[in-house]
């Protein structure tokens, strides 16, 4: 079956079409500044790019577009009838959900009343699941979040120091993200070791613009860093991480600003940016670093601070680590901020080797030999993760 995987946003929509049969990538694409002027999408199917100017006014046009690059002269497609099912990322699914689900209108409506909680993603999610059924109406849609697998903390894991009747009234709780990032990576990290994935400690640090950890025992996720939104946790390329509270009350007050101005500031101009005046990207931060330029270390320094914390707590939640596992942009290609994490932790039995940490964007084993703890680099792969998902869910449907 070849299914298609798409991440909605809000004027965009990346895509992949992957033929499950030995699970090859077919296709990939984005479609860019929907709804604006300047409407791009761009391809690549077996090495070869394809790029077409052409107007977006929404979702719907987007994917029609999508659909016809995809069957035309330069896809991958002789027909959309070929496309077996479709999997949509979705941030957002509260406690409704604690794994992926076959799209119907109660699933729809439960994706709506998310959208408090995860006001930037889920709109743009549902117009892209909207845009699918009504240019493909025959087509099975599932929904893969974000959330789901987090979804097996504990109450004293989830829950605020914070009132009850907000958790009951408002679902105020953490819920934590990129958890198909962090489900794939903690799994393939096990299969990679030869170890036993229902016996095995993993904490997994996706590390990109975006980052979180999460403390994953014997395949459960017990315990992770961000919180009711993307905010809390470590230092990020925009994101201030987690901070005292009384932060946002006191620069409202200083500075005769809003509470929703003072968030603005914590998710859109601070984190790396922030500190280092200059760059929310990490390689940036790193050529700063290497001229010698204050700020930057100063950026980095807290960055590997934060990663290094959350480390050390998790350990102590699942009682010892087995595995440390780094991804995404930042986790899989900076050697030296796996570096400056894991200095010193050889007190709980994680020793790096500066020679393997040096390989980065595969699968390897960058801990010494008589480490304890195997640190790892894993590649994370999110849309295989929503592919299987979504085979496994149509294929049971269509048997039942």
């Amino acid at each position: 079956m070849k299914i298609l995987i798409l991440n909605a946003g809000s004027s965009s929509l990346k895509y992949q079409l992957i033929d499950m049969e030995g699970e090859k990538l077919l296709a990939k694409g984005i479609c860019e500044r929907i709804g604006i002027e300047g409407s791009k999408l761009k391809q690549n199917v077996n090495g070869q790019a394809y790029e077409r100017i052409a107007p977006m006014k929404d979702h719907t046009a987007a994917i029609q577009l999508m659909l016809e690059a995809l069957t035309g002269d330069k896809g991958a497609l002789s027909s959309m009838d070929e496309i077996g099912a479709v999997g949509h990322r979705v941030l957002h699914g509260g406690e409704r959900f604690t794994a992926s689900v076959l799209i119907n209108e109660e699933v729809k409506e439960a994706i709506r009343a998310n959208i408090p909680l995860g006001p930037l993603h889920n709109p743009a999610n549902l117009m892209g699941i909207e845009a699918c059924e009504k240019v493909m109406p025959d087509t099975p849609n599932v929904a893969v979040f974000d959330t789901a697998f987090h979804q097996t903390m504990p109450k004293k894991a989830y829950l605020y120091g914070i009132p009850k009747e907000y958790y009951e009234r408002l679902h105020i709780r953490r819920y934590g993200f990129h958890g198909t990032s962090h489900r794939y990576v903690s799994k393939r990290a096990c299969t990679f070791l030869g170890l036993d994935y229902k016996k095995t400690r993993v904490i997994t640090c996706h590390l990109g613009n975006g980052s979180s950890l999460a403390a994953v025992d014997c395949g459960k996720c017990v315990d992770t860093s961000m919180g009711l939104t993307p905010l809390e946790g470590v230092l990020m390329g925009t994101r201030s991480g987690s901070v005292d509270p009384a932060v946002v009350q006191f620069i409202a007050n200083s500075d005769g600003l809003s509470v929703d101005q003072v968030l603005d500031i914590l998710n859109k101009k601070s984190g790396l940016m922030g500190i280092s005046c200059k760059s929310s990207d990490m390689r940036d931060i790193d050529d700063l670093c290497d001229a010698g330029d204050e700020d930057a270390l100063t950026a980095r320094d807290m960055l590997a601070h934060s990663i290094r914390k959350y480390i050390g707590a998790y350990a102590a939640v699942m009682g010892g680590v087995d595995v440390i596992a780094f991804t995404a942009g930042i986790g899989e290609n900076n050697d030296i901020i796996r570096r400056m994490v894991m200095e010193g932790m050889e007190f709980m039995g994680a020793k790096l080797d500066t020679e393997k940490n040096l390989k980065n964007r595969v699968e390897t084993v960058v801990s010494a030999d008589d480490s304890r703890v195997k640190i790892v680099v894993i590649p994370t792969d999110e849309e295989i993760v929503i592919a299987r998902d979504t085979l496994a869910i149509v294929s049971g449907a269509l048997m039942d």
